[in-house]
C-alpha cells in the first residue's frame, strides 16, 4: 500500500523515481479503505529534506498512510520557501480539532538554547499537551525527543562535550517489544547532536523504558509502557549523504566539526559512504506504523475510551505483551 501526499509536492516526484510506492490523493479518494492518519510537525530549517526522508520511511508498508504536513505558526521559516509552506503544511491551529492515529515530531537546531526560551516554546507545547487525547501513537524524533521528555516528564538535557556526530553501534535492550521486533541484538543509527537525556533520568521514570541504548549514545530508543509516546535521540530516517553534506557544510563555514565516525570507509572523508544503518531505520519505522495500525481504533472520535481501556489491559497483563487484545479497526 501507498503513502498519500500532496499531488505536487517535490518528495512526491523524488520518491516515484526512486520506485518508492506513494499515491497523490486524488487517486486515493477512490479507493474504498480508510488510511492512517499520520501527522509530521517538521521543525527542521530545510523542511523538504525531512519531508522526504520521513516520507520515504513510512512508504515502506502495507500499510495504505494519509499524510499530514505540520509547521510552527509562530516561528519565521528562513530556509524554506512560503509557497512551499503554504501548499503543503498546515498550523496546528488549523488542525487543532481533527485527530491522527500517529505524529512524528522532529528535531530542530536549537539545541543549546533552554527549552523556554525557542521561539515557538508555547506553540510546541500545546502540540505535546494535544497529543495525549487526540493522537494514538506520537513519535519523537532527536530534540523533538528531548524537548518531549522535558514537558511530559520534566528530563532535562544536556550539553555534550563535543558533537555527536557520525554512526553508531547499539545494543537492543528489549527484545519483546513491538517496535524493536526483527533487530538484531546490535545495530547501528547515525547521530548528529551536541546535547543528550541521561540514563539515569529515564530510569526515575517508571513510566519509561529504555529500548535500545549504547555507551557511547546514551539512551537511542525510550518508549512508554503503553507505547503511545516513543523518544529517539538518534536519526534512522538519515539518507546516505547526510551526515556527509553536514560535514561539508560545516568545514566551509569554518565550524570545528570531526569527520563523522565510522562513517567513511576507514574513517577518511575521501573515501566511500558505507551505509550500515537503513534495514534496521526501515524496520523500525514499519514496526511503528504496524503497532498504530494494530492498535488505534477504526473511529477516531472513540481515542479517549481506547485509550483508557489500553491503560487498563496494560495494568492487568503487565510482563505478558502476547496477551494484550488488538483493537485494529479493519
Amino acid at each position: 500500500m501507498p503513502i498519500i501526499v500532496p499531488l505536487g509536492l517535490p518528495a512526491y516526484k523524488t520518491l516515484k523515481e526512486e520506485n518508492v510506492f506513494v499515491m497523490h490523493e486524488k487517486r486515493a479518494q477512490r479507493q474504498d479503505i480508510r488510511p492512517l492518519r499520520i501527522a509530521i510537525v517538521n521543525l527542521m530549517p530545510i523542511k523538504e529534506v525531512t519531508e522526504t526522508q520521513l516520507i520515504r520511511m513510512l512508504a515502506n508498508t502495507p500499510l495504505q498512510v494519509e499524510l499530514q504536513l505540520l509547521t510552527m505558526d509562530s516561528h519565521n521559516s528562513k530556509n524554506t520557501d512560503k509557497l512551499h509552506l503554504d501548499n503543503f503544511y498546515k498550523t496546528y491551529e488549523e488542525i487543532k480539532n481533527q485527530r491522527y492515529d500517529g505524529m512524528i515530531i522532529t528535531g530542530a537546531p536549537v539545541e543549546f538554547l533552554p527549552f523556554e526560551q525557542v521561539d515557538y516554546w508555547k506553540e510546541l507545547s500545546e502540540i505535546f499537551e494535544y497529543t495525549k487525547a487526540n493522537v494514538f501513537s506520537t513519535l519523537h524524533i532527536c530534540w523533538g525527543a528531548q524537548a518531549a521528555l522535558y514537558y511530559h516528564y520534566g528530563i532535562d538535557k544536556y550539553v555534550l562535550p563535543e558533537k555527536l556526530f557520525g554512526v553508531f553501534k547499539h545494543e537492543l535492550k528489549d527484545k519483546k517489544s513491538e517496535l524493536t521486533r526483527g533487530f538484531d541484538e546490535e545495530f547501528y543509527a547515525p547521530h548528529s547532536r551536541h546535547t543528550q537525556v541521561r540514563k539515569e533520568d529515564i530510569l526515575k521514570i517508571p513510566e519509561l523504558k529504555i529500548l535500545a541504548e549504547s555507551d557511547v549514545t546514551g539512551p537511542h530508543i525510550i518508549a512508554t509502557k503503553d507505547k503511545r509516546m516513543i523518544f529517539v535521540q538518534g536519526h534512522m530516517e538519515y539518507d546516505r549523504d547526510t551526515l556527509k553534506l553536514e560535514y561539508e557544510r560545516d568545514l566551509k563555514k569554518g565550524l570545528k566539526i570531526n569527520i563523522p565516525q565510522d562513517y567513511f570507509k576507514d574513517n577518511d572523508p575521501t573515501n566511500r559512504i558505507i551505509v550500515k544503518w537503513s534495514g534496521h531505520g526501515n524496520l523500525f519505522f514499519a514496526n511503528w506504523l504496524n503497532y498504530v495500525y494494530q492498535e488505534t481504533p477504526y473511529d477516531l472520535s472513540n481515542l479517549d475510551e481506547i485509550v483508557k481501556q489500553e491503560i487498563d489491559l496494560l495494568d492487568d497483563y503487565e510482563g505478558q505483551p502476547d496477551q494484550r487484545i488488538s483493537k485494529s479497526g479493519g
